[in-house]
């Protein structure tokens, strides 16, 4: 952890742009969402050094010429915590601390860093540990102190066995039960998803990139109260609420863990209970957020892990936020004729109202706002539509006949239409029978 017992490390951000390993899709930010990670981590910044090189040295990662510079930083910073922006190997971890006499971390150990300290729920904390061992299992590096565990040391060893070897045997053992308690909880999540399309709820899931507004639009969607912060990943574990606006019909809406770029494959893995959610969802909204100047690349490394997650045929209604930061005629110029495309500030509640007709309409085909006649013997049909949400108001004519103003939509009532005894009908014929 690199916040320890209420102690902040004194952090030296070793920053590489690296030639051979460029993919022509890096962010023009690429250096400040680095810079985001170490301060949502909670290090304290005393130095930073920032640098190109061709490509990797092989066993400290950093070329021998700059390697001098940062050690002559670390010991006027006093830093005691290094962290490198790409990922390292066991091997080049090991040789840059002892280089360096200070602890060196790479992009992926300080993401799973953040991680275990937002996990909240049973199952998110199970993700993090999980993906935490799988990257541990392979550089088993520094004076390892071992896992815990309700044997004792004596007795553990097998014949011959070295201590590396017996905590690498422990750590399997604990992925191994880690994983069958994953597969318990995916089960059941299957079993939830399974009673959700039986009461015809739809589903539809928050996707994007860190910190593009995910929680603040579900919030407003579901006038819920998650914590919405500026920093990234201040959502890890996925929440799903009812919408609490009868018009949008019986939808349930899940907030999600946001993706980033070079988004390590232990925690694709271990996050799979929570991510294979997505693919029971009936609708996808990518959030963008529009103020941000790497919004296209983002938005193409948020498409690519959803293909990596065959999630790429699920309709997907790109939700362009944070438009209150940007002037109506850059907005102007960036709108298309893309016809399944919002733009809203989720801040300001602004371009909510559209945004929810365009869920409608990608969900249920539209909105049917109008009066319809019921039979008093539908009495069954009458209590659905109030479970539903879908009754505004009622009127019950002297011959006994039920009218209903109703907002519905229109897959949900072709359901309807066909029953004897139900049927549309116009304002004018609710005056007249009244």
């Amino acid at each position: 952890m690199i916040v320890e017992q209420n102690l902040i490390s004194k952090t030296l951000i070793i920053f590489l742009e690296v030639e051979s390993l460029k993919t022509g899709q890096e962010l023009e930010k690429d250096f400040e969402e680095f810079n985001e990670l170490v301060i949502s981590a909670g290090a304290e910044i005393v130095d930073k050094s920032i640098s190109k090189q061709l490509k990797p040295s092989i066993s400290h990662f950093i070329n021998k010429g700059k390697l001098e510079e940062i050690k002559n930083k670390v010991k006027s910073s006093k830093a005691d915590l290094a962290i490198v922006n790409h990922q390292l190997s066991a091997s080049q971890a090991r040789n840059l601390e002892l280089y360096l006499k200070i602890r060196v971390i790479d992009k992926t150990e300080l993401i799973l860093d953040i991680f275990a300290s937002r996990a909240t729920t049973h199952i998110g904390k199970l993700q993090v540990e999980l993906a935490q061992l799988n990257h541990l299992s392979t550089r088993l590096i520094r004076g390892w102190t071992h896992l815990e565990r309700q044997k004792g040391g004596i007795g553990l060893r097998g014949p011959g066995e070295t201590q590396l070897e017996t905590d690498r045997r422990l750590i399997a053992h604990r992925i191994k039960r880690l994983k069958n308690r994953l597969d318990k909880a995916h089960k059941q999540k299957q079993l939830n998803s399974y009673s959700r399309k039986k009461s015809r709820n739809k589903l539809v899931a928050l996707v994007g990139y860190t910190n593009a507004g995910k929680t603040t639009l579900f919030n407003c969607l579901t006038n819920s109260k998650q914590q919405a912060e500026d920093k990234l990943f201040a959502t890890l574990d996925s929440v799903t609420r009812k919408n609490m606006n009868p018009e949008l019909g019986p939808i349930l809406f899940s907030d999600t863990v946001g993706f980033i770029s070079q988004l390590p494959t232990q925690l694709i893995e271990s996050f799979k209970a929570t991510l294979d959610e997505l693919k029971s969802a009936d609708l996808l909204l990518h959030v963008v957020d529009i103020s941000d100047i790497d919004r296209k690349q983002k938005a193409i490394e948020v498409n690519k892990i959803l293909e990596d997650l065959n999630l790429e045929n699920i309709p997907q209604i790109l939700v362009n936020n944070k438009c209150d930061l940007k002037n109506e005629l850059s907005i102007s110029t960036l709108k298309s004729e893309n016809l399944k495309e919002a733009w809203i500030s989720a801040e300001n509640n602004n371009g909510i109202d559209e945004l929810r007709d365009l869920i409608n309409t990608m969900l249920f085909n539209g909105i049917y706002k109008g009066w319809v006649s019921l039979e008093s013997s539908l009495g069954k049909i009458r209590s659905k539509l109030f479970r539903m949400g879908c009754i505004n108001e009622e009127r019950v004519s002297s011959s006994g006949q039920i009218f209903a103003h109703i907002d519905i939509g229109m897959d949900e009532l072709d359901n309807f239409i066909g029953i004897n005894g139900f049927a549309l009908c116009e304002d004018k014929d609710i005056l007249l029978e009244n």
